[in-house]
């Protein structure tokens, strides 16, 4: 299915200042997200993007240095004052994401940044639009929040945002992306995680063993589709609401990734890897981690296959998610094979940056002390 392109015919304009455009505040900027909307919403707004530290370096942009989880954001209070004297609109896209950070820090990070945006928004009597996720809907057992505490803190924490959301009376939506892909057209990405990660890996031969149903649904949508839906959800002006941007009924399966990551290799040359054995979560559980706890199998091995493991817990599905995708103010919904073509698109993109990247540099032998000086 084609992506339609189309705008709308009279863009938003100012609350405060007629004939205007409006300014639009977003956080995670810098993420695979947040640089999609960004190339979605400049065309429509005066785009401020929440920094930390390292810049974006997009003119398109004016950047503000503050810190989500310093009050006003580490500003003064004139310059907080005059940030929500000209928001118009508040996106908040930022979240802690990496799951081997401490769970406590996962959990400030999304709760006391959201509820920071929350204050900003209602001070500035602009919508805001929390950006969630749709995994919030696999909720971990007591089991899996003992063995895989950095998933369940950010699942918890995510839901915690969603609550403080509906529970204030900011106007705005609650968005809820399944895993973001690369763009659909050109691959690109602006970060490999996650499961693009993993599909890398698969392509190279380099995971055996994947926790998994063959048939279990791995949601993914690409980042243009979810970003498109979101502006279209700001830009008409939505105030309320749980958006779930998710590929639902056409979601791929995880042996058609496989098969997909198998036929890729053969594109490149690669030896065919050997499709990786699909073993039930639950055998993974119960029997295989920690029976590999006590085998010679190196560290780095053990953590690669921790790591899937929790990966697949999180993003996989027996049942469809439902998908908002394609409804009134929402983008266009992906097909089956839309979804099958992004992967390829992303993978050849993967492709493209192993093959630009330098060679890694071989390891001397041991080294003399003469060596070593000189």
């Amino acid at each position: 299915m084609p992506r339609d392109l189309s705008r709308p015919a009279a863009p938003p304009t100012s609350r405060t200042t007629p004939g205007a455009r409006p300014a639009l505040l977003l956080t995670g900027g810098s993420g695979v997200l947040g640089r999609a909307l960004i190339d979605e919403l400049a065309p429509d707004y005066d785009l401020l993007c929440l920094r930390r530290s390292r810049s974006l370096g997009d003119p398109r942009v004016r950047e503000i240095e503050g810190d989500l989880l310093a009050p006003r954001l580490g500003l003064s209070p004139r310059a907080w004052y005059e940030l929500a004297l000209r928001v118009d609109v508040v996106i908040h896209s930022a979240a802690a994401t990496n799951w081997q950070l401490p769970p406590e820090e996962i959990a400030r990070t999304n709760i006391l940044g959201t509820d920071t945006m929350l204050d900003l928004a209602a001070r500035a009597d602009a919508p805001l639009y929390l950006v969630s996720t749709a995994f919030v809907a696999n909720t971990p057992s007591d089991e899996d929040r003992e063995r895989f505490p950095g998933a369940a803190a950010y699942l918890g924490s995510k839901a915690r945002a969603e609550q403080l959301l509906r529970e204030s009376a900011v106007p705005g939506a609650i968005v809820r992306p399944s895993v973001v892909m690369g763009d659909s057209v050109t691959g690109r990405i602006a970060g490999q995680q996650g499961l693009t990660k993993t599909i890398g890996a698969m392509v190279l031969g380099q995971v055996p063993v994947l926790p998994g149903a063959p048939e279990a649904r791995i949601d993914m949508v690409p980042q243009d589709y979810v970003s498109r839906a979101i502006g279209d959800l700001v830009r008409g002006g939505v105030g309320g609401g749980e958006y779930w941007l998710t590929a639902g009924k056409e979601a791929v399966e995880l042996r058609e990734i496989a098969d997909t990551c198998a036929d890729f290799a053969t594109r490149l040359g690669l030896p065919r890897p050997q499709r990786p054995r699909l073993i039930p979560v639950e055998a993974v559980h119960r029997l295989l981690l920690p029976m590999l706890e006590g085998t010679a199998l190196s560290g780095s091995v053990r953590q690669r296959f921790r790591y899937y493991a929790e990966l697949l817990l999180v993003f996989q599905s027996e049942l469809p998610f439902d998908s908002s995708l394609g409804g009134p103010h929402c983008g266009t919904r992906p097909t089956h094979g839309d979804i099958r073509d992004a992967l390829v698109r992303n993978l050849e993109s993967w492709a493209d940056d192993r093959a630009a990247r330098p060679a890694p540099r071989r390891r001397r032998a041991a080294q003399t002390p003469t060596e070593v000086a000189s």
